[in-house]
């Protein structure tokens, strides 16, 4: 599809951005999203979107379609050209954040730290950064986290939420930044939060991990933190049953507790699911899923249940072999996703 095309498809489909924005003075709208980091890649190497209705559209009109409301992207540091598994360098996320955000998208910025995945099994350090001590480490994330955000800030795009450390339950800039030197981490962490908010101070910072069932894992991880004076605004959690080889009606209550004991245990403190997924072809389990998840997280009192975001719903796995997408072989988005247009459920009476 041609760039013209593209933005006619974009404008066509687009709502103001006012939809999004709440009153002032008002709770903000809860957000219901989806990591959409391959996107940009899909569409050059030519990959087609489907609406509904089998036509071809830009996939962030299918998604908005859909009820999504808010984009989250991950940032590498100096990524390859992989298809798959690069991408992603603060220059391509500013573009991707810039027409989620004139589409009136809420954004989500997620800082890998690293030049490709990190996540629970692996923090390796960027090449450039791999003999750095911890000092001048420090520097590293302050540096890269100023100069992301300020171009983001500079192309008009103010992110509400920025993710310092991608699902770090055992730290990250691995070996320094591991779990073993606690006090360490926390200056990382620290080092990426005070970037943030030295470019976009209305910003929220998110510390994130994996396992949002796992209560015992997050009270020792946010009280060692706390313990060491570590800043962040937003609890982060990853949700996904398949990966516990469970069905979620087994774990969904767990969930819903740590929910509710992270917000009264750290007071101030806010929760959002930030990435959810499960098997592309198991539609009505995925559906009754994001339905329970987004439950789980309205029910947080005072509003501190932000949102729940998808992990690449629109990375069709004959594109990416990923079986956690939410798009069929067809093209076209999973009926899974109207589950983000599901009228929220009305609490039991007498209920807060």
């Amino acid at each position: 599809m041609n760039h013209l095309s593209r933005t006619v498809l974009l404008l066509g489909a687009a709502w103001c951005t006012t939809a999004f924005s709440a009153p002032k003075g008002a709770a903000q709208a809860f957000a219901k999203g989806a990591d959409v980091g391959w996107l940009q890649q899909m569409e050059a190497t030519g990959y087609v979107f489907r609406n509904e209705q089998g036509v071809a559209q830009d996939c962030f009109a299918i998604l908005k379609a859909q009820g999504i409301n808010s984009i989250r992207l991950r940032v590498f540091v100096n990524p390859s050209d992989d298809k798959a598994s690069g991408h992603c360098s603060p220059a391509e996320v500013v573009t991707m954040a810039k027409r989620a955000t004139e589409l009136g998208f809420r954004v989500m910025i997620d800082f890998h730290y690293s030049d490709t995945w990190a996540d629970p099994g692996k923090q390796a350090k960027p090449a450039a950064w791999a003999s750095h001590p911890l000092p001048q480490l420090l520097t590293d994330v302050y540096d890269h986290t100023f100069s992301t955000m300020k171009a983001l800030r500079a192309s008009g795009v103010t992110p509400e939420w920025v993710q310092v450390g991608n699902e770090i339950p055992g730290g990250m800039l691995w070996p320094e930044g591991s779990t073993k030197n606690f006090p360490q981490l926390t200056q990382l962490i620290n080092k990426g939060y005070e970037a943030v908010k030295a470019a976009s101070p209305k910003s929220k910072v998110i510390v994130h991990l994996d396992r949002g069932n796992d209560n015992a894992m997050y009270r020792d991880f946010f009280d060692k933190l706390t313990a060491n004076g570590g800043k962040f605004d937003v609890i982060g959690m990853s949700y996904y049953p398949y990966w516990l080889k469970q069905d979620y009606t087994a774990s969904i209550a767990n969930l819903r507790a740590n929910l509710l004991d992270m917000v009264a245990r750290y007071p101030g403190k806010e929760v959002v699911v930030a990435e959810v997924g499960n098997d592309y072809t198991a539609v009505q389990n995925t559906y009754d899923m994001l339905i329970a998840t987004q439950q789980a997280v309205r029910a947080v009192p005072q509003h501190k249940g932000l949102g729940v975001f998808y992990w690449e719903p629109e990375g069709a796995k004959s594109w990416s072999g990923y079986q956690l997408c939410a798009w069929g072989d067809d093209g076209k988005p999973s009926p899974a996703l109207k589950a983000f247009r599901a009228a929220p459920a009305k609490p039991a009476k007498g209920a807060k």
